[in-house]
């Protein structure tokens, strides 16, 4: 039984949702989204004007005569959620964790894509895939989807984002939308993200937090790595301690960007002290500006 508590939240978030779709994104989402694959339909053979790149050489030869390959222009779309859900996105310095962040705009996403018609499935995963929801279209397949996101209770911690991804390959033969939600902390999952960047049209939304990349002067405080469960110690008023801490993470997300400029994929981050609706429309007239 899901507490009423989760149930209102999923209300909320499914009003604030769908006012955001009607307002703003639904018109977005269609111009970039849109009918951007085509798909084969038939064979039938050869006909003058017909470009020869599409002639289909196995049937030609079959039958001793020029056939071409008919595709036309896709229509739906499969939008997949590909969603981390370890540890370290329960965490958040301001009114929402990450995890909190992730719900809301992955049901931005979910209602803009079924007011556009298409199918949206999900993967949860931590260092294992935890969750998989097949890709359907509907209001309450993305209450369900909502639901999930908000209840689930994953049995891990860590991050594998490999695991995600050629989980997400093995179950999609078909190009999709995907977006990938999650606030990078892992190592390794490099060329997984080339390959699956190969086959589908993926986006990354990196979530973060102020206090993930600079450390306030308040003393010796106990920190715990939400994916170990370890607690360390550590002297906030070190002027070295701090400066290393931030050379650190600048480097780390400088290395991000860098990756995923080298595989020209698109790149939405958003933390959890400023509004994230800035960064999403940003994404769409970007996008839109680029498919013109």
């Amino acid at each position: 039984m899901i507490p009423k508590d989760v149930l209102s939240q999923i209300r909320r978030i499914e009003i604030k949702a769908r006012m955001l779709v009607d307002d703003i994104f639904s018109g977005q989402y269609e111009s970039v989204f849109k009918g951007r694959g085509m798909e084969f339909a038939e064979v039938r053979e050869y006909q003058p004007g017909d470009d020869i790149r599409t002639i289909d050489w196995n049937v030609t030869a079959r039958f001793g005569r020029p056939f071409v390959k008919k595709f036309v222009e896709e229509r739906e779309l499969t939008v997949m959620l590909l969603i981390d859900a370890s540890g370290s996105e329960r965490f958040g310095t301001h009114k929402k964790l990450k995890s909190e962040i992730a719900a809301e705009v992955s049901s931005i996403l979910a209602f803009s894509a079924i007011r556009n018609n298409d199918k949206v499935g999900m993967i949860i995963f931590t260092d294992q895939v935890e969750k998989f929801v097949i890709p359907k279209k509907g209001r309450n397949h993305i209450l369900r989807i909502i639901r999930e996101i908000l209840y689930f209770k994953p049995s891990h911690r860590k991050t594998d984002i490999n695991k995600g991804l050629e989980y997400l390959n093995e179950v999609l033969k078909r190009k999709a939308v995907v977006f990938l939600i999650s606030d990078f902390k892992a190592k390794g999952y490099e060329r997984a993200l080339r390959i699956t960047n190969k086959r589908h049209d993926v986006i990354a939304i990196t979530i973060t937090d102020p206090r993930e990349m600079e450390l306030p002067a308040l003393g010796f405080l106990e920190l715990e790595d939400l994916e170990t469960g370890e607690f360390f110690l550590v002297d906030t008023k070190s002027e070295k301690f701090r400066k290393e801490f931030i050379k650190y993470n600048l480097e780390q997300e400088r290395a991000r960007r860098g990756l995923f400029q080298s595989m020209n994929l698109d790149n939405i981050h958003i933390s959890t002290h400023k509004s994230y609706i800035e960064p999403l429309v940003e994404f769409f007239k970007d996008r839109a500006r680029r498919f013109r």
